[in-house]
């Protein structure tokens, strides 16, 4: 980040008194010591026709005037000397200026050279900053309070595992890969694993964002923080301490929120040059008043010039806006890498989805089931399809193959499970197994081949249909001694992500004007996927059969075409085309070369998130825009008043309102921001059960 950013966020985090807590406690003692300072001073007495008078009052303003001035002023002090030492002069540098010439005229006054009241506007000077960087810090406390909160996901403890099964209660800074912890009902993983016993829904909310719990048994992976909503896992740990994602989402999280973009650069430039053009302001001012003959009104516009100047509104614009839409995206599960990133993409007016595991999910389900005429429900409607279905996948329990564990998981989807004897592998053709009694064999082309069997003319014309979508075919074969014969056959595809028909919808109404998906797939299976997601023919395009690295030219070539192009994958060949992009987006279950290529990495697989992320850019750039806007014409409008142009007709500040508007333009910033928290970046789902994949009970009939 630029000088003046880097000192006015980073300082806050490492010198001392630069934290919302010091900046609290030093308010309310100086708002304690500037209340007698106020009410003692004879201009105050005079305004509201009252008198004190007791031995020692007249030391009250310039000793508790003192006090405030050390104390109070002590941080902004500091502050300026760290600016002219590093030579980037900026806001601490402007409100010591005003503070101290602020003192330098009260204790002149008080040695008679002057004749102003000033101890009780100086205090008050004090205190007001004081209350003004106070809620500044604190609402930059609260926006980077995401990387607390996630920290918080973590258990302090975890219950290991000991070789006679027995749980040990130890800290989780002290477990290790291998380690295997008990994770109970309610409690929240400790590490990052692989569940070895049990299953459980669990509520990854807090690493995706996505509110509804998914199950988790044996063989899968649970990450640290998640929590077992229903029952109890054994987990065994693979990954601790900086190597878990939520680690590693914590690094995201920092880094986006340090990270510099062209907006932070503008504020940058525009408060150094506040710094000069106020100074200047500042001398212009003091030498008019002077040579005017009012020494007293020079001092006191002087004073109001410096104080009206501190970019307090400035400095909060663009940090602020940073750390909470950074803040909100992580809550969301879009985790921004690269500020400019999240800046470019209100730019995109295309987005380029890899087909497998981004609009798919890389992985085969059943999709149809059709019988041979003259089997009982020969439509495939009824009964025929499902004894089809649960005989194939009887069949197949014992084999490894993804197609055979899609078959079976069909099966128990509609809750039909047969079982099989005699279970034999085909290598190259299939599998063979019996089932009550009768033998089967499942198997595709090669299968068909070696028992020299035919498909009947009704499976015929379902497997043309099947095959212009680029579904994988398996075959059922009854196999008896007075000959073999196919009974029904099974329609395979990578399964379209439910959300993902969403996730196009969603993008048009935002007003993407081009949706791209590329794939290595043949090009009937990309077209079949792409009328199945609402692709517009003529309008959207689909490019099929692209080896992985002809897609980073693919993005290159839309680029020429004078596109902005938002890539969305998750594989190793994606890494290419995620870098040239405009702005990469990695899903989080894509590879770790993906998501170091990308710069904002949607933390569950939902294609949906790209949405957030457009909406989250612009909804950010407009909070930039808006704060900018405040906080550099506020100055404009100040500046011209506080140096007395309108004093000749009644209209003039005094430092003291002037620290007042000053504060209020930072509340105005602070407030303005703080309307990011309102961003949807989840829509509602609107094609019905469409988008709960858990409703899906089994393939079509």
């Amino acid at each position: 980040m630029p000088q003046h950013g880097r000192h006015h966020d980073g300082g806050h985090d490492t010198h001392a008194g630069h934290d919302p807590e010091a900046f609290r406690r030093k308010f309310w003692l100086s708002l304690a010591l500037t209340v007698p300072v106020v009410f003692t001073s004879p201009m105050v007495m005079d305004w509201f026709g009252y008198r004190l008078d007791f031995p020692g009052v007249d030391l009250v303003g310039p000793v508790l005037g003192t006090v405030v001035f050390g104390y109070g002023g002590w941080p902004f002090l500091q502050g300026a000397v760290r600016e002219v030492r590093d030579r980037a002069p900026g806001m601490m540098l402007l409100i010591a200026m005003a503070i101290t010439v602020a003192y330098v005229a009260s204790l002149a006054t008080a040695f008679g050279a002057f004749d102003l009241d000033f101890w009780w506007e100086l205090a008050a000077l004090v205190t007001i900053m004081l209350l003004g960087h106070w809620q500044e810090m604190k609402a930059i406390g609260q926006a980077r309070g995401a990387l607390s909160a996630l920290a918080a996901l973590l258990p302090d403890d975890a219950e290991r595992l000991d070789p006679h099964g027995r749980p040990q209660a130890v800290s989780v800074a002290d477990l290790r890969v291998g380690d295997l912890v008990l994770v109970r009902p309610g409690g929240r993983v400790p590490a990052d694993g692989q569940v070895v016993d049990g299953a459980a829904e669990m509520d990854e909310s807090m690493i995706t964002g996505e509110s509804r719990p998914v199950s988790r048994s044996s063989g899968d992976r649970v990450v640290a923080g998640t929590v077992a909503t229903d029952a109890a896992l054994r987990v065994r740990v693979d990954a601790v301490g900086d190597d878990t994602a939520l680690a590693g989402i914590q690094r995201l999280v920092a880094q986006a929120q340090q990270s510099g973009g062209r907006a932070q650069v503008l504020a940058d430039r525009f408060a150094a040059w506040l710094f000069f053009v106020a100074t200047a302001t500042a001398l212009v001012t003091l030498l008019v008043w002077t040579v005017l003959g009012n020494l007293d009104q020079a001092v006191v516009r002087t004073v109001t010039v410096l104080v009206i100047a501190c970019p307090h509104a400035l400095g909060l614009a663009i940090p602020l806006v940073v750390a909470l839409s950074t803040a909100v995206a992580a809550k969301g599960g879009i985790l921004v890498k690269d500020r400019l990133a999240l800046e470019r993409m209100r730019t995109v007016d295309t987005v380029l989805f890899d087909k497998t595991g981004t609009l798919t999910r890389g992985e085969h389900v059943v999709t149809d089931v059709a019988v041979t005429s003259g089997y009982p429900a020969a439509d495939g409607a009824g009964d025929g399809a499902r004894d089809v279905l649960a005989i194939a996948a009887a069949v197949e329990a014992d084999s490894e193959h993804p197609l055979a564990r899609a078959i079976v998981a069909a099966a128990d989807r509609q809750a039909d499970r047969r079982t099989a004897t005699g279970f034999r592998s085909l290598p190259g053709r299939g599998v063979r197994a019996e089932v009550d009694g009768v033998a089967y064999a499942v198997g595709g082309p090669a299968l068909l081949r070696e028992f020299g069997v035919s498909v009947p003319e009704n499976l015929a014309r379902r497997q043309r249909e099947w095959s212009k979508r680029g579904a994988a075919v398996l075959h059922l074969l009854r196999v008896q001694d007075d000959g073999e014969r196919v009974v029904g056959a099974l329609a395979l595809e990578d399964e379209v992500r439910p959300e993902a028909r969403q996730a196009v919808a969603d993008l048009r109404a935002e007003g993407i004007r081009k949706i791209v998906m590329i794939t290595g797939d043949a090009r009937p299976v990309a077209e079949a996927v792409a009328a199945d997601l609402g692709f517009r023919p003529g309008e959207d395009e689909v490019f099929a059969e692209v080896l992985p690295a002809e897609k980073d030219d693919t993005v290159a070539d839309l680029h020429r075409r004078g596109l902005r192009v938002a890539m969305v994958g998750d594989g190793v060949n994606d890494a290419p085309a995620l870098a040239r992009a405009t702005v990469g987006i990695a899903i989080g279950a894509g590879t770790d070369v993906a998501i170091e290529s990308a710069g904002v990495v949607l933390a569950s697989s939902d294609p949906r998130g790209v949405t957030g992320v457009i909406r989250l850019s612009r909804a950010a750039y407009r909070k930039m825009v808006q704060n900018l806007v405040w906080a550099a014409g506020y100055n404009v409008v100040a500046l011209p008043l506080a140096a007395g142009v309108l004093a000749g007709v009644g209209v003039a500040l005094s430092p003291a309102v002037a620290a007042v508007l000053m504060s209020a333009s930072t509340i105005v910033v602070a407030l303005n921001a703080q309307l990011l928290r309102r961003v949807r970046l989840r829509p509602q789902d609107q094609t019905g059960a469409r988008l709960r994949p858990q409703d899906q009970t089994g393939p079509a009939g």
